[in-house]
């Protein structure tokens, strides 16, 4: 088996970033390819994004009043717990960590089959920007649809717990609601977006380039899925840690 020589690898992805700037496209074929790629990643990920958003904060609200056990402690702090770990990590960072998975797969397979079918090839010899014109609009549609899909788990991982508060008994919908907005802090919202459009680019960019560098047949075109989601799942925690290191101070 082959080492996986990362130096190399790191630079031939910068490079890689900067060939898509050259040679841009006309700019009616590339807001077609935009708006395309964003109907793929947005609409085609919402169902899988709401069905996980409502489920985590269903969870967590069960899980939170469980150890939650003692008198002294008001039901409201378990909608601020909720509210702010929904906020702050758990629909940023599990909706990409997801996204990575279906998104990235997707991409990585979609260009690693059009290297090792030669279209790439045929792209290039036509005078054709190939990176630009296949990778660029993923990953504009994939930084203009992340946060609105990162809203949208907010939003319905709030919804979950409620709904999950009101079903158990464990607080009403009242008292979450109260403690969701006892402390909230509109930076938070800021903050979470930001994660939102750095992991999607993140996610775009490195699966596009594991397909382009795709070499040999199917098998290897599997191969380059499998590293997209696990290099862009390790990045992300990565970029996690770095942001919460330098902006929750």
């Amino acid at each position: 088996m082959m080492k996986y020589n990362y130096i190399y690898h790191l630079g031939r992805y910068v490079l890689f970033l900067r060939s898509m700037f050259s040679k841009p496209e006309k700019t009616r074929i590339f807001l077609s390819r935009v708006f395309e790629e964003m109907n793929n990643i947005g609409i085609g990920s919402l169902p899988i994004v709401a069905i996980i958003s409502v489920f985590i904060g269903a969870v967590t609200t069960v899980q939170t009043a469980y150890q939650l056990v003692s008198p002294f402690v008001p039901a409201s702090i378990i909608g601020q717990i909720v509210s702010d770990s929904s906020i702050l990590e758990l629909s940023p960072t599990i909706m990409s960590l997801v996204l990575a998975g279906k998104v990235g797969s997707h991409i990585a397979s979609e260009i690693g089959t059009m290297r090792v079918t030669e279209q790439i090839d045929a792209l290039e010899v036509m005078g054709i920007n190939a990176s630009g014109y296949l990778v660029m609009p993923k990953i504009i549609a994939a930084l203009l649809m992340f946060p609105m899909l990162n809203i949208i788990s907010i939003t319905l991982s709030i919804w979950g717990g409620i709904t999950a508060g009101e079903l158990t008994g464990a607080l009403s919908s009242e008292e979450f609601l109260y403690g969701a907005r006892e402390t909230f802090k509109g930076f938070v919202v800021f903050f979470s977006i930001l994660k939102a459009i750095s992991f999607s680019f993140i996610i775009t960019s490195i699966s596009a380039y594991q397909g382009f560098y795709t070499q040999g047949g199917a098998l290897e075109v599997g191969t380059s899925s499998t590293r997209a989601v696990v290099f862009s799942c390790v990045m992300v925690l990565f970029a996690d840690y770095i942001l919460a290191q330098l902006l929750l101070k």
